[in-house]
């Protein structure tokens, strides 16, 4: 197999990526190869509001696999099976999404892009392949859990000042928002004085989380 495309995000780093696909309000351009860039290709595709995205893990290879890791979700201290799990580090560094298609587009430098939200990948992950959501057989809203289930609504409350607010336009407020909802500091670590960092859309985004309060405390332009 070979990459048809490569998405652009605004997350330059593992860190701070939201854990799943759609609940964060992230953007995502989708730029295709040159041999997948016709658009007969894409016909028909307009109709859907979700797509699939299957992709690769390109940052977290390893030359063995392990049959347990250790699930963010559980404070990084208890095992589970890779195949009752979502981490990156399987047999198979394959990555599933579903994401929201917002709109196609024809450009002159890349052909047909696609213009996405949601998504969870980090800046120029490859894409294998792109197949629609089909609400009729791929929703099961009768579906179990399983270990998550138990976990509840773990978002934060965020707290950004206004003179932070003002560098950021209202789409990538509303992204950075629903990011730091999702608790994006390893699960293992709760220490209310230590500053996390991750970047994102050119920003090095800094903040302390006491309790369930993220607080931003400082944003830096990357260089």
């Amino acid at each position: 197999m070979k990459p048809i495309a490569h998405i652009c995000t605004d997350f330059p780093t593992k860190f701070g990526i939201p854990r799943q696909s759609g609940l964060a309000e992230t953007q995502g351009i989708i730029i295709f190869e040159k041999e997948y860039r016709t658009p007969e290709a894409f016909r028909g595709l307009e109709e859907f509001s979700h797509i699939w995205l299957l992709w690769e893990f390109s940052e977290a290879k390893r030359d063995k696999w392990q049959p347990t890791v250790r699930p963010p979700l559980l404070g990084g201290n208890k095992r589970m099976g890779v195949f009752a799990t979502r981490s990156p580090f399987r047999p198979n560094p394959i990555g599933l999404s579903c994401v929201r298609l917002d709109k196609i587009e024809l450009t002159s430098k890349y052909g047909t892009v696609l213009y996405i939200e949601g998504a969870d990948l980090m800046d120029g992950t490859p894409i294998y392949d792109i197949k629609p959501y089909l609400a009729y057989t791929d929703s099961h809203p009768d579906a179990k859990g399983g270990f998550t289930e138990a976990l509840g609504d773990n978002r934060l409350t965020v707290i950004i000042p206004d003179e932070i607010k003002a560098g950021f336009a209202e789409n990538k407020l509303q992204s950075l928002l629903s990011i730091l909802e999702q608790e994006p500091r390893p699960h293992y670590i709760d220490d209310s004085e230590r500053v996390y960092g991750f970047m994102f859309a050119g920003y090095e985004i800094k903040f302390k989380v006491n309790g369930k309060t993220l607080t931003v405390v400082s944003t830096e332009k990357a260089e």
